[in-house]
């Protein structure tokens, strides 16, 4: 079998890990950190910073790397669009496809072209009467790093919104939109010839950090027309980027009545969005993601089965140490993936993450209550002390 490199050693891509070895293939894994998962666990596992785009190529030659594989950030995808233009056989985007793609003002710029949804982009917002609200973001940042939401925008929280987006970005640029209200939604789609022949909507909340989603449930039922339009998007995009085959992983608010597209990437979505499709589906989503950049793909497998399964970010409120974490309800948990150990110093928000949880409840009622307790933070607290009861 091949010689395959993937680059990302984060848990999340422990899924592509995986479904590469049981394809038969030789892996080889780099990245900075020899504290992540896939750099303990993997036997070829190189320190690498993979941002290093000459320390990246260099490997790759001497390795006689054939195939890459991009992990779960958008650094990783980046590096590989770099150095798999003409160095080993790169299937994934151009960069010109993949800038479109990844850049939030290029993306909205070329939303706006084909005439699909997107929020309203102020191209000058000090000089003009802006009377919505509005949010104010890198073009090239995740997480919500550098973000700000003004409700009643003026000069000076206009100034020192877009001060902060531009201290944040890598490249120094932002963007000034309009900000829409609504149910965040993500909508994962595997192309062929620029046709969408399998995809999934998930529902996607945020209980820390307004910006970065914690909680998210596979939506079966009722998107069926949305599903549609959004489908239409997404081919729309693709023929006019001439975007390869793969994933494509789009972001978007709907208000129930209509429906806005965010941002979109290319790369396998992070905190093991590959488990919870697999765990609600039975579609083996990782291997699907890893199998276009082998060009090995063949048909498109059918779904196996449908089970209510949400994913849950366990995250800290407060800087603190964690000792146990104390559940105040039964849950059926089917799979925890802890981040941190006991005694571990917590941050808050990503840098409080304790473990990913996946529960599952077959009940519909009991599910949507389920999910409903979550976003109250009613289902759980982390202690610094042993203090169980």
């Amino acid at each position: 079998m091949a010689k395959v490199l993937l680059v990302d050693t984060n848990f999340s891509s422990m899924p592509i890990y995986g479904a590469l070895l049981r394809a038969g293939h030789e892996v080889y894994v780099v990245g900075g950190n020899p504290n992540d998962v896939l750099a303990k666990i993997s036997p070829k596992y190189y320190c690498l910073d993979y941002s290093n785009i000459d320390a990246l190529r260099n490997f790759v030659h001497k390795e006689d790397i054939s195939y890459l594989i991009p992990g779960c950030t958008d650094r990783s995808y980046e590096s590989c669009v770099a150095v798999g233009q003409g160095y080993c056989t790169w299937l994934g985007d151009g960069p010109q496809a993949h800038a479109a793609i990844n850049n939030k003002a290029i993306f909205k710029d070329v939303a706006n072209r084909l005439g699909l949804p997107v929020p309203t982009v102020f191209s000058d917002p000090i000089n003009c009467l802006i009377e919505t609200a509005v949010i104010i973001k890198p073009v090239d940042s995740f997480s919500g790093k550098g973000m700000t939401i003004l409700r009643q925008p003026d000069g000076v929280g206009l100034i020192a919104a877009m001060a902060y987006a531009k201290a944040t970005s890598p490249t120094g640029k932002f963007i000034v939109e309009q900000f829409v209200e609504g149910q965040l939604y993500s909508h994962s789609a595997f192309l062929q010839n620029g046709k969408v022949v399998i995809d999934f909507i998930v529902q996607e909340d945020c209980t820390i950090n307004p910006f970065a989603v914690d909680t998210s449930r596979l939506m079966n039922n009722g998107v069926d027309g949305l599903r549609s339009d959004l489908r239409d998007c997404i081919e729309a995009l693709a023929s006019y980027l001439g975007l390869v085959d793969g994933l494509l992983h789009t972001q978007f608010i709907s208000n129930g009545r209509e429906f806005w597209l965010i941002e979109s990437t290319r790369r396998c979505p992070g905190d093991l969005y590959a488990q919870l499709i697999e765990m609600s589906s039975g579609f083996s989503y990782a291997e699907f993601y890893a199998a276009y950049f082998l060009g090995k793909v063949t048909d498109t497998p059918s779904l196996r089965w449908s089970r209510s399964i949400v994913r849950h970010t366990i995250s800290a409120r407060k800087e603190q140490n964690i000792t146990n974490l104390h559940f105040l309800r039964s849950v059926h948990m089917e799979c925890y993936v802890p981040i941190k150990s006991v005694g571990d110093r917590l941050g808050v928000g990503s840098n409080g993450r304790v473990g990913i949880i996946f529960l599952r409840e077959d009940a519909s009622e009991k599910f949507d209550e389920l999910y409903k307790i979550i976003l109250r933070k009613e289902l759980y607290k982390i202690s610094s002390q042993f203090d169980l009861v």
